[in-house]
């Protein structure tokens, strides 16, 4: 029987890193888009050499500089789409030996522009992450040396939430860790009732 792959995603501040952790606490393996990006950038991973190619002063002692390389992005317009181009076929690549090796009925895809990059048709089902505005920006500006500026340009890269909403099979308001552990314990015993 292969994996059911549930793909979560949420704008930030939204509360999805915790959401993941609870399907994690119940079980179920979690793959973690941003996790594995920074495993093919590290020593040894599989997007050093093309990456370093592309951007010869993001090599730093044999893995990816993640500093260097958003200064390249931000610098040339370009540089992106040739990225994303080198990086994502490497990233779909870990997800499916990441689900071929589960061994549970569920799996959780962790992958925050799901719907902006079109990874949604890969999943079986999705579950936004969503919250109030207002909760959203309070908890994105208490992190460390986030400022205003951060939060809007990160906001812009993003799709709208009202968009995300319409597009999701499932979602989840996080106001609070109990709320949001209850939902996520009913989420899977929907998904094994209706999936079995």
């Amino acid at each position: 029987m292969s994996v059911f792959r549930l793909g979560l995603t949420g704008s930030i501040g939204m509360g999805k890193s915790t959401t993941a952790a609870l399907f994690a606490a119940e079980g179920l393996p979690v793959w973690d888009a941003d996790a594995a990006v920074h495993r093919l950038y590290s020593t040894g991973g599989a997007a050093v050499e093309a990456v370093a190619h592309l951007c010869p002063v993001a090599l730093r002692d044999g893995q990816i500089d993640r500093a260097a390389l958003r200064n390249w992005i931000e610098s040339d317009p370009s540089a992106l789409p040739r990225l994303e181009a080198v990086v994502h076929p490497l990233v779909a690549a870990d997800r499916d030996g990441f689900a071929a090796q589960c061994d549970t009925d569920i799996a959780v895809f962790d992958i925050p522009l799901l719907f902006e990059k079109g990874t949604e048709a890969q999943m079986d089902a999705t579950l936004l992450v969503t919250a109030p505005k207002i909760l959203q920006r309070q908890r994105v500006l208490a992190r460390p040396g986030m400022t205003d500026a951060q939060f809007a340009l990160l906001l812009a890269r993003q799709m709208p939430d009202a968009e995300k909403r319409a597009r999701a099979t499932h979602i989840v308001e996080t106001l609070t860790i109990d709320q949001t552990r209850a939902y996520v314990l009913a989420l899977i015993d929907h998904l094994r009732g209706s999936h079995a």
